[in-house]
């Protein structure tokens, strides 16, 4: 590879392969081997919080990331020595936003609303307010009422709906306004000095939206649902992006472009040059 790259990436159902369809076996291989490149630093964007993090890359076996942005964009956190440092300024950037108020003020907010259920503490973090939502309530009516409440408050939030398919129930996470990947992604490239032509990211859902239809390369996996793909498709098509967003279809050396796959398949279209390197990698016990 000639040119450095940011290959950043979701974990779960994105390159962690915890959703119901299959993986191809050898692409986590091929995967790992990308990531050791020295042209490439490598970044987990992910919801879970930082020990969940460690955990999915103790029980898959993943690659250690340069660095990590947590809890859908609201932490970021630098891997260096074995340790991780958090980023203060990333915390600064956004806690503005929020006037203020703590995790738990925001909850009180919203305490009397049935439609909500608070999801499990190591699921929120000091600013992002986490709930299931039955996916029969309208999500509009829903947000209107949750968002004249926090405007009354002076807080400023992001709401970032997605779907847990496996449990067949709708996320909700609510994050200062500044706060979604697709911000935390832009700092962190603007930090590592990093453009939108060397930087690339792959996801599979809703909370993945915001960078989906933004200038940042971007990768759906095949695995992704087939909503998430049509709004990406139309949303940066509507603003001009099209050209930035990848859809894996499957086929690329054989794998079936779920996961992984469609990571590796994502970014040789963005980056043929990456397929000179896993030519000579073919021939290595997989």
């Amino acid at each position: 590879m000639s040119k450095r790259l940011l290959l950043c990436t979701d974990l779960d159902r994105t390159l962690i392969p915890n959703g119901p369809q299959a993986e191809s076996r050898e692409a986590r291989k091929y995967f790992e081997k990308l990531a050791m490149l020295p042209q490439v630093t490598l970044v987990y964007v992910s919801g879970r919080h930082l020990a969940l993090i460690e955990q999915a890359i103790t029980d898959y076996s993943l690659p250690k990331p340069d660095w990590a942005i947590t809890d859908v964009g609201t932490a970021l956190y630098k891997h260096e020595g074995g340790q991780w440092q958090p980023s203060h300024a990333w915390v600064q950037a956004i806690a503005s936003d929020w006037s203020g108020n703590t995790h738990s003020d925001v909850q009180k907010l919203f305490s009397d609303i049935g439609d909500l259920r608070l999801q499990e503490s190591d699921k929120q973090s000091s600013y992002k307010l986490s709930y299931y939502v039955s996916l029969k309530v309208d999500k509009n009516v829903l947000q209107s009422q949750m968002d004249l409440r926090l405007k009354n408050e002076r807080i400023q939030a992001n709401f970032i709906w997605s779907v847990d398919e496996l449990k067949n129930v709708g996320l909700l996470d609510i994050l200062p306004v500044s706060a979604n990947k697709r911000h935390a992604l832009e700092f962190l490239m603007s930090l590592l000095g990093f453009e939108f032509c060397n930087t690339v990211f792959a996801g599979d859902s809703g909370n993945d939206l915001p960078v989906f239809v933004s200038p940042i390369q971007s990768v759906l996996v095949a695995n992704t649902p087939d909503d998430v793909k049509a709004m990406a498709l139309r949303e940066s098509e509507v603003l001009g992006l099209a050209k930035a967003v990848y859809i894996a279809q499957g086929g690329y050396r054989g794998m079936n472009g779920n996961y992984s796959a469609g990571i590796l398949e994502g970014v040789s279209h963005f980056f043929p040059q990456i397929d000179k390197w896993l030519d000579g990698y073919e021939h290595a016990a997989l």
